[in-house]
């Protein structure tokens, strides 16, 4: 796994003259282009849970007027993703309608991206990740998973940043995190009906699997995670934070959406199980939202500990939710 994290930004830019120039920044600076056709934008945006930015093009639509309309539209649906505007002349705001000047958050030009890197930096790599740390977590979770789905083979994403706030699939746990470096939550979350036919496939049960054995199994996993970062990364509950600072979480099944009231992006990791078998495969997403608290220059890695045989003695109870 490699060291640098990366974020996928939704490229909405049409300009043949200026993708390459766009895809060597990307490849540059950390960032993985997404294009979409524009008649698919919408149901994308309503669905992408990925993402970090967007990078916009001031003439993507066919008019002034339609270019105004998607992006007031892109604002609308997705608030909270930071939208970059390609200019072609100026690399500022200061000349745009003011009815859209609060829809973009910086504007570049492709013939001097150097205000895009401070950009990228300032809305998505603005919180930095200790290397120990994000290789940690993947090898504690990497190590839960095998031995919760022993018949099925983990893989795992290179980890990424996002900025949106959609949630993915029916059910997801959350768990706070403490310690004098951090606090906020682990959130894990996956779909339930490829759980539902693994457990059938190698635990079946009369009538078959219920919704209740997924949050169970899912329960499980969130503890044993936790247990392990706890042993590797937090040690003595005593030299935890003493801040008592709190901020409401905000949930809306309806949209799938889920705040927990910080502008800050998200450390993300997408592992993908799969039965070899049958093909069948489960995405589980886990998110890292340190939300009430970051000082990375005060992380530590405890060594010469058995984190991985104390897991299963430190459990907590994870908040579960099923939509």
């Amino acid at each position: 796994m490699t060291d640098r994290l990366v974020s996928k930004v939704l490229v909405l830019d049409n300009h043949p003259e200026h993708q390459d120039a766009i895809k060597r920044f990307c490849d540059e600076h950390g960032l993985v282009p997404l294009k979409v056709r524009k008649n698919r934008l919408m149901s994308v945006l309503r669905s992408n849970i990925d993402l970090g930015a967007i990078m916009y093009a001031d003439d993507y639509g066919a008019s002034a007027e339609e270019n105004a309309e998607i992006a007031l539209r892109i604002h609308t649906v997705r608030p909270e993703l930071p939208i970059i505007l390609r200019r072609e002349t100026v690399a500022t705001l200061d000349d745009v309608n003011e009815s859209l000047r609060r829809v973009f958050c910086a504007a570049y030009t492709a013939s001097d991206m150097s205000s895009l890197s401070k950009v990228i930096d300032e809305y998505i790599f603005s919180l930095v990740y200790p290397n120990a740390l994000v290789r940690g977590i993947s090898e504690i979770t990497e190590s839960v998973l095998a031995s919760q789905f022993k018949n099925l083979t983990t893989r795992w994403d290179t980890p990424y940043i996002v900025r949106d706030r959609v949630i993915f699939g029916e059910v997801f746990s959350l768990i706070p995190l403490e310690s004098a470096w951090c606090r906020g939550y682990m959130m894990l979350q996956t779909e339930e009906q490829p759980i539902l036919e693994s457990l059938d496939a190698y635990s079946p049960r009369e009538g078959g699997a219920s919704f209740r054995a997924v949050n169970n199994l899912l329960g499980e996993v969130t503890n044993l995670i936790w247990g392990a970062f706890k042993n590797r990364y937090v040690g003595d509950a005593a030299n935890a934070s003493s801040s008592q600072i709190q901020v409401p979480l905000i949930i809306n099944h309806k949209h799938r959406y889920i705040s927990f009231g910080t502008e800050n992006p998200q450390l993300c990791f997408l592992y993908t199980l799969t039965d070899e078998n049958t093909g069948n495969t489960i995405r589980l997403y886990q998110r890292f939202i340190f939300n009430l608290s970051w000082s990375p220059e005060d992380f530590k890695e405890i060594v010469n500990l058995s984190w991985s045989s104390r897991a299963s003695s430190n459990c907590s109870n994870p908040l579960l939710k099923d939509d």
